[in-house]
């Protein structure tokens, strides 16, 4: 069964949390701390993979879980990383978070990380220092990424084929490749996309053959609005007309129409146009079907009459197809090797973490505190531990943080918010 869309729930590994733990060996008078550090969280991994071609599996599987780390433990042993779940993708799989794309796979082999797992908390043995010889606390693991995402797959093609129902998309392809799409007389035929491998004057062309289009399919009649999105993969068009269509130059214009409707990127994709099923027809029918369609395909645009039946005018189309898909790779490559000349000034990525916010909320007198570094720390901290929290006050003087509170009128007990947490400015 095709599948092309799925909703999973992502949840990338917890932290382990850090231990508190001295030294306790025989003769050993009050030993030093040594609690070891948790281990990192495992990451969800999407792997793509050419030998799969639908998403059905994540129908059935909704919830992509990498295991925790391990609490570190006594003795300074910190705690086993969690494994990272690795989950293998169709080709042309793009996946969304809360309408953002954050991971397109388009290469066999290629691996995202698309969920993070959580830093492990420091143990005790972390903070010794002149001044802190027994540390009775430790941080707490850092959660895992949690979210909801959507996966739409994308078929990857060379040629995509498109045109009407039954207008001989999947007959061409079973000519010239060894795809083997189902065929009969009648519309939709094919529900599904299908791909297929031609190959000619040895170079091979991955072609897509999409479900028929009809007028309407931008807009979800028919099966159209469901497969157009695999067109956006592919080189080149390859578009097939019926020579037996009442008006073979409106067959032409309505195909268009729905393309442009769904993406105006679309029309100005390489085209190559051909005449099909050319087999019962005399030369005086088919010439006239070609000047129709001349008269309103783009100038320049290749057009060819063809009978995959009875195997007249394939091996012309597909070199044809060859030259224009062999032009777009070129043209990626050459845009690929381009540098621009106009420096971009950015912060480095400490800048953008060690940043941060204070904003009061005059609603509930609170001084609401934001920034990656300091929240980081935030959700490491163990909120029932007090040495923890003073540990947590200690940072926020060294960052600053502490002075710009009292600039902005707060007092030591003022409460402080970091990300989910309250507390007050001064030890109480």
């Amino acid at each position: 069964m095709f599948v092309d869309t799925a909703k999973v729930f992502i949840q990338a590994g917890k932290g382990g949390n850090g231990a508190v733990s001295f030294r306790r060996e025989i003769y050993v008078d009050k030993g030093g701390p040594d609690g070891g550090d948790g281990g990192r969280g495992g990451d969800v991994i999407f792997v793509a993979t050419e030998n799969l071609n639908t998403l059905i599996d994540f129908r059935f599987k909704p919830e992509l879980k990498a295991k925790p780390g391990v609490n570190g433990s006594k003795a300074n042993r910190k705690g086993k990383t969690g494994e990272s779940l690795y989950v293998k993708v169709p080709m042309g799989t793009v996946v969304t978070r809360d309408g953002v794309v954050i991971a397109d796979l388009t290469k066999n082999g290629q691996e995202v990380v698309v969920a993070k797992g959580g830093d492990g908390g420091f143990g005790n043995a972390h903070f010794k220092s002149s001044v802190r010889q027994t540390p009775r606390m430790a941080e707490l693991g850092e959660e895992g990424e949690v979210f909801e995402a959507e996966l739409e797959l994308k078929l990857i093609g060379d040629v995509g084929l498109v045109g009407f129902p039954n207008a001989g998309k999947s007959t061409f392809l079973s000519v010239v490749s060894n795809a083997r799409p189902e065929i009969a007389n009648y519309a939709f035929t094919t529900l599904t996309p299908n791909l297929g491998v031609a190959t000619i004057d040895e170079t091979d062309l991955l072609i897509a053959d999409i479900p028929g289009l009809i007028e309407g399919a931008s807009e979800g009649k028919g099966l159209g609005d469901d497969f157009l999105r695999h067109v956006e993969r592919t080189a080149v068009l390859l578009h097939l007309i019926d020579a037996y269509s009442n008006d073979v130059a409106e067959s032409y214009k309505t195909i268009r129409t729905e393309l442009a409707r769904y993406s105006e990127e679309l029309t100005t994709r390489p085209e190559v146009v051909a005449l099909t099923k050319t087999e019962g027809l005399d030369d005086e029918m088919i010439a006239m079907q070609m000047d129709s369609l001349k008269n309103v395909i783009p100038k320049d645009t290749p057009l060819f009459a063809l009978s995959a039946q009875a195997h007249k005018g394939i091996t012309e189309v597909l070199r044809e197809l060859r030259i224009q898909v062999n032009a777009v790779r070129s043209e990626i490559v050459d845009e690929a090797e381009e540098t621009g000349d106009a420096p971009v000034i950015r912060l480095s990525g400490d800048h953008i973490s060690n940043a941060w916010t204070v904003v009061h909320n005059e609603e509930t007198g609170h001084f609401v505190v934001t920034g990656d570094k300091i929240e980081k720390f935030a959700r490491r901290t163990n909120f029932d531990n007090y040495e923890a929290v003073n540990r947590l006050r200690d940072i926020m003087q060294k960052m600053g943080i502490s002075h710009e509170l009292t600039r902005m009128g707060a007092t030591g007990g003022s409460m402080v918010e970091i990300g989910s947490h309250s507390f007050t400015l001064l030890e109480q």
